[in-house]
């Protein structure tokens, strides 16, 4: 029997729960001079959203190496990668540091009933969950149901994969109109326009309030801090569904 009413939530990590600061850029410089043999000069854009495959594919390109080469090193770096940020695993307690509401609103959606809290995130999984298990958040999320960029570069993809999962999981058939993506970028927006959800945006990264509106999302909150507003936001953009 499916069960209807259900709403699939999916987090974004990245300036959306936690900021990392340097750590990542770090890892980055790690990555590529183990990799490629000599310094990166110049590093990802921060705050964008994109996949870390396709951060690193630009990572080679923009330092030099030639097309013909990146098939051959991506893929050692996207496995070298999540290695060289668990060396840096006390740095990420030490200075990462909990974006303003993010356990307050983390927990909140996680005792509501009718929420499936998952995450949608550009990191690998392992790094997604060295992130998350790092501040006790895996507790209010199923990392199990979530979409990586271990599982696709593409990131609208990663929506419907973790809907498959939560659907095979549950028994409950998440499309747009039950599921809620929320998230701090252009690509977040993105992720929820093509992939097919609903997209909550939080003013909390680089990316303006404005910007995350033009860019279609459905509604766009400063931050995370005001839990009732979030909820009440949740089960506005998948009332349809809830009372068919």
């Amino acid at each position: 029997m499916v069960e209807a009413g259900r709403s699939l939530v999916l987090w974004d990590i990245d300036r959306t729960l936690l900021y990392v600061g340097e750590i990542d850029r770090q890892v980055y410089r790690e990555t590529f001079a183990e990799i490629v043999g000599r310094p990166a000069e110049r590093l990802p854009a921060r705050g964008t959203g994109v996949t870390m495959p396709l951060a690193i594919r630009s990572l080679l390109l923009e330092n030099g190496v030639p097309a013909s080469d990146v098939p051959l090193l991506l893929p050692r770096m996207v496995e070298l990668l999540p290695k060289c940020l668990t060396a840096h695993e006390k740095d990420l307690r030490d200075q990462a540091v909990l974006m303003p509401g993010a356990v307050s609103a983390l927990k909140a959606v996680h005792e509501q009933n009718h929420c499936v809290p998952t995450v949608v995130t550009g990191n690998l999984k392992s790094s997604a969950l060295l992130k998350l298990e790092g501040f006790g958040l895996d507790a209010f999320l199923d990392t199990e149901i979530g979409g990586y960029s271990s599982d696709d570069e593409h990131r609208p993809a990663l929506v419907a994969v973790a809907q498959r999962r939560a659907q095979a999981k549950l028994g409950v058939a998440f499309t747009r109109s039950n599921t809620v993506i929320i998230g701090d970028s252009l690509e977040d927006v993105r992720t929820g326009v093509v992939g097919g959800a609903s997209v909550i945006g939080i003013a909390s990264g680089k990316t303006t309030a404005h910007e995350l509106a033009s860019a279609g999302a459905d509604v766009v909150l400063d931050s995370l801090e005001d839990v009732p507003q979030l909820l009440g936001e949740i089960t506005a953009l998948t009332q349809t569904f809830a009372e068919s």
